[in-house]
C-alpha cells in the first residue's frame, strides 16, 4: 500500500473514525482503525463491535491495499506532524513509514483480516432529518440517560416517529426529558438508540440544516452523512410507556424567568453539597419563591418573583436535576406544573410546546 494525502484531511477523518475505538475491547485488533487505500480514495473505519464508524477522504494512492494501525498512537503522529503532505506506504516486515516533510516515523501495523465487518445494511428505506436538528435534540435529552447499567434498556434515548412528529425520550428514574419536532413523515418507528452512539453522532453532526439519512433495521441503525457512515446496534427491550409518567393534570402552576432561577439554584446548590442529595427545598407562597438549602458546611435562602395560579406549597429537590434542565432550555421564560410535594415537577416552555421535562421530588420527614 502507498499512498499520499494532506495532514488535515487524515487527521479530521482519524478523529472520526477514532470515536468508535474505546480501547476496552478484549481483541486487540479494535485497538485500531482499518485503513483502506483504493481508486483515490482512503476509507478509514473505527468498531468496537457495538458502533462502528466509516469515512472516506480523497488520497493520490499509488499502491492499493489494506492495514491496521493502532488508533491512539497513529492519531497522535499524524496531529503532531507539520500542516503538509503526508506518505504513507507499507514495508516488508508489517510495519509502515510515515513521511511528512523531514519527518520519518515507522510504525508497526496489524493484520487487517482480522478486523471485523460491518454489518450489512440495505440502506432501502431512509428517514432523512435535518442534522442540526437532530443535534440540537440530542443536547436536549441526553443528559437524563441512566448511567448505571442496571436496566440496560434506560442507558439509551427513545428514537419515535409518529403521526409527523420525532420524538427523543430519555428517563433514568429520576427524571425525564422528552423533546419533539414537527417533521413531514408519515412512517412509525420504535427504537432504543445507545447512549454511547448519541454522543458521538452529535459530535459529527454539522450546525447547518443539511439532512442526515437514517436506515433501521431490526437490530441496528445507519446514520449515512454522505463520506461518514455511522453503524450501531440497537439496544433490546421494551422501554418503558412514557407517556404514563408525565401528569396530565396539576395542582399549580409556576411562571418563572429560567435563568433567574437557574441562578438561585446553583447558589442555593453551593450549600447543598453536603451529601450526594444535592437538597434544596422550594416555599412556593403567592408570587413568591423561596429557596433554601441547609448542611452542616451553613445556611442559604434565596427568593425569586414569580407568577404563581393555584396552592401554595412546598417541595424538595435534587438541585443537580434542575440544573440540568435550565440550562439546556432556551427560552427567557418557564413554566413549572406541581400537583403535590411528593409528585413529579413538569417543566415546559411558555412559548411552544417542543419540550417537557419531569424531575421527581425527594421526600421530606415531616417534623
Amino acid at each position: 500500500m502507498n499512498f499520499s494525502c494532506t495532514k488535515t484531511k487524515l487527521q479530521e477523518a482519524i478523529s472520526i473514525a477514532q470515536k468508535a475505538v474505546t480501547g476496552k475491547s478484549p481483541m486487540p485488533i479494535l485497538q485500531g482503525i482499518l485503513i483502506s487505500a483504493k481508486d483515490n480514495e482512503l476509507i478509514l473505519i473505527g468498531s468496537d463491535i457495538d458502533l462502528s464508524i466509516e469515512t472516506k477522504i480523497e488520497a493520490e494512492v499509488l499502491q492499493e491495499g489494506s492495514i491496521v494501525v493502532d488508533a491512539k498512537i497513529f492519531g497522535e503522529i499524524i496531529r503532531k506532524l507539520p500542516n503538509s503532505l503526508v506518505e504513507i506506504k507499507t514495508l516488508d516486515n508489517n510495519s509502515i513509514e510515515i513521511i511528512c516533510e523531514k519527518s520519518k516515523f515507522n510504525l508497526i501495523h496489524m493484520d487487517p483480516e482480522e478486523f471485523p465487518s460491518l454489518p450489512r445494511i440495505n440502506e432501502n428505506i431512509i428517514f432523512s432529518v435535518s442534522q442540526k436538528m437532530l443535534k440540537n435534540m440530542i443536547k436536549s435529552t441526553i443528559f437524563a440517560i441512566a448511567q448505571e447499567e442496571t436496566r440496560p434498556i434506560l442507558t439509551g434515548i427513545l428514537f419515535e416517529v409518529k403521526e409527523n412528529k420525532l420524538n427523543l425520550v430519555a428517563l433514568d428514574g429520576y427524571r425525564l426529558a422528552l423533546r419533539s419536532s414537527i417533521i413531514e413523515n408519515e412512517d412509525v418507528i420504535n427504537a432504543v438508540i445507545p447512549g454511547k452512539t448519541f454522543n458521538e453522532v452529535s459530535k459529527i453532526l454539522s450546525d447547518e440544516d443539511e439532512n442526515v439519512n437514517i436506515t433501521f433495521t431490526p437490530n441496528h441503525i445507519l446514520f449515512n452523512l454522505g463520506d461518514t457512515k455511522i453503524v450501531s446496534r440497537l439496544l433490546e427491550g421494551e422501554f418503558i410507556k412514557y407517556n404514563s409518567i408525565i401528569p396530565e393534570e396539576f395542582a399549580l402552576k409556576v411562571t418563572a424567568k429560567r435563568l433567574e432561577l437557574l441562578n438561585c439554584i446553583e447558589r442555593a446548590s453551593l450549600m447543598a453539597k453536603d451529601g450526594n442529595t444535592n437538597l434544596i427545598k422550594f416555599d412556593i407562597k403567592e408570587d413568591t419563591l423561596i429557596i433554601t438549602s441547609n448542611s452542616q458546611l451553613g445556611r442559604v435562602r434565596e427568593e425569586l418573583n414569580i407568577i404563581l395560579q393555584g396552592e401554595e406549597l412546598q417541595i424538595a429537590f435534587n438541585s443537580k436535576y434542575l440544573i440540568d434542565v435550565l440550562k439546556i432550555i432556551e427560552e427567557d421564560e418557564i413554566v413549572l406544573e406541581f400537583s403535590s410535594s411528593v409528585s413529579p415537577c413538569v417543566i415546559k416552555s411558555k412559548e411552544n410546546n417542543n419540550y417537557t421535562y419531569l424531575v421527581l421530588p425527594v421526600r421530606l420527614l415531616s417534623n
